[in-house]
């Protein structure tokens, strides 16, 4: 995992270094000068404009040129407090204008050239991701000891291009949140033993209502395609449902006060998913309530079982021996918390779960999930071809497979949403519907665990 620091944490690792800031500088303008010869191809007859602010930032810029100039770089520095409205012709531009801390508006000055950002874009908020004024949008972006947020929460991540991150020598051991890739998760996957049953990964779903079926199959198939080893499917009110995926074996509940009859079998299955499809008729509050409180395993509740949560959420989920993931989208966010996520989207999700006792994830493009005790995991594996209905169905029995075959919430949850994007990333960039995902899957988790 790739650990994620804020600003104001990345000062205090700073400043806790044992090596003089001058030596740090030399580091990073070392890397910086690196990447560009990279990305050159070459230092023979290459022109470099190096835009430079006051602070570190800047300093790592001029100590860049330094490096470049001795390999034979033409290199020209320009002020970012005196900068013309256009930039020579040159074959890069490195901006280290800004770093993390920087807030308020920058209009960059025109350029054709590509770019190379210094930390972080410039106009980029370290903390959120927010942009101020109109940034240089880098093809490539050199960060120090550690990812910042705003490299990856919207629309800020837009403008860094390629992330490399250098280590400078500085200690982020203290990092309370990690960005997940792939070895992590094809270490996590849960493997099925040579004698192993179908019922040691079986899964009880509750969800969709009469004429809204849909979202109750792509839960179920997908768990299947995630590893399920067996499923369940209960729709309350509806007694058959003869366009179930063929290996779902259906098991009828009343329309209201199924709560009961559900958690009495709960002892046979390692994961419940509830929630997609149910509506939000007379009674399904109180079934949702008193089944995520009572199922005594692993629970993820999504779509309408978020909103019959709502307000009342940390109630249900505060005492669970095990904590229940929740995956709600911004406005199903909004209903759990009380309020919108805000700019600072990995505050929210920890407070969330903190509150709740709950396992949060937050989709998005950066996908953040967050535990009680506060640590994050954040994928980046999900693009706007995931933007389209029934996608979250799907995620929800991609996460509750993981769940029956061992998984802890947490990283069950971060590992559902990496293989959820992956699976996305393998389809068409236009025209992907939520079913599409279903025979992906099996190949990239084939890809990982190869």
């Amino acid at each position: 995992m790739i650990p994620v620091v804020t600003p104001e944490e990345m000062g205090a690792i700073d400043a806790a270094a044992p090596e003089p800031v001058e030596v740090l500088i030399g580091r990073a303008g070392g890397a910086v000068a690196h990447a560009v010869v990279r990305l050159l191809g070459g230092t023979y007859g290459r022109r470099v404009v190096v835009i430079a602010g006051k602070g570190n930032n800047g300093n790592d810029g001029r100590e860049a040129a330094r490096c470049l100039r001795r390999r034979g770089v033409r290199v020209h520095v320009v002020d970012a407090t005196d900068l013309p409205a256009t930039l020579p012709p040159v074959d890069l531009v490195i901006d280290a204008a800004f770093g993390t801390g920087f807030r308020g508006d920058w209009s960059a000055p025109v350029t054709d050239a590509p770019v190379l950002a210094v930390d972080i874009p410039s106009g980029v908020d370290g903390l959120t991701g927010a942009v101020g004024g109109a940034p240089l949008s880098a093809c490539h972006t050199v960060t120090f000891a550690a990812l910042k947020p705003g490299l990856l929460l919207s629309p800020g991540g837009g403008y860094a291009g390629r992330i490399e991150v250098a280590d400078i020598g500085l200690d982020v051991s203290s990092a309370r949140a990690q960005v997940v890739e792939a070895a992590d998760v094809a270490g996590w996957l849960p493997r099925r033993a040579a004698a192993g049953h179908k019922w040691q990964a079986a899964i009880r779903v509750v969800a969709g209502s009469p004429g809204m079926t849909g979202a109750a199959h792509l839960v179920s198939a997908a768990a299947f395609r995630a590893g399920a080893g067996y499923v369940t499917l209960s729709s309350p009110g509806l007694d058959d449902d003869p366009t179930a995926p063929t290996e779902v074996v259906g098991r009828p509940l009343p329309s209201a006060g199924w709560a009961e009859t559900a958690l009495g079998e709960a002892d046979r299955y390692g994961a419940l998913a509830v929630g997609p499809g149910l509506g939000t008729g007379p009674g399904v509050a109180d079934d949702v309530r008193a089944v995520v409180a009572g199922w005594p395993g692993a629970v993820v509740v999504d779509g309408d079982g978020l909103t019959a949560l709502g307000g009342a959420v940390a109630e249900v989920t505060a005492s669970r021996s095990v904590p229940a993931v929740l995956t709600p989208h911004e406005g199903e966010f909004a209903r759990l918390a009380g309020g919108g996520v805000g700019v600072d989207r990995l505050a929210a999700v920890r407070s969330l779960a903190t509150t709740t006792g709950a396992v949060v994830l937050l989709k998005g493009p950066a996908t953040v999930v967050a535990a009680p005790d506060g640590a994050v995991l954040i994928t980046t594996t999900g693009d706007a071809r995931l933007a389209t209905a029934g996608t979250g169905d799907v995620l929800s029995g991609v996460i509750a497979a993981l769940l029956a075959g061992g998984l802890d919430p947490l990283r069950a949850a971060a590992a559902g949403a990496f293989l959820h994007g992956r699976a996305g990333a393998v389809g068409w960039r236009y025209g992907l519907v939520a079913s599409d995902l279903l025979d992906r899957l099996p190949i990239v988790i084939d890809q990982l665990q190869e």
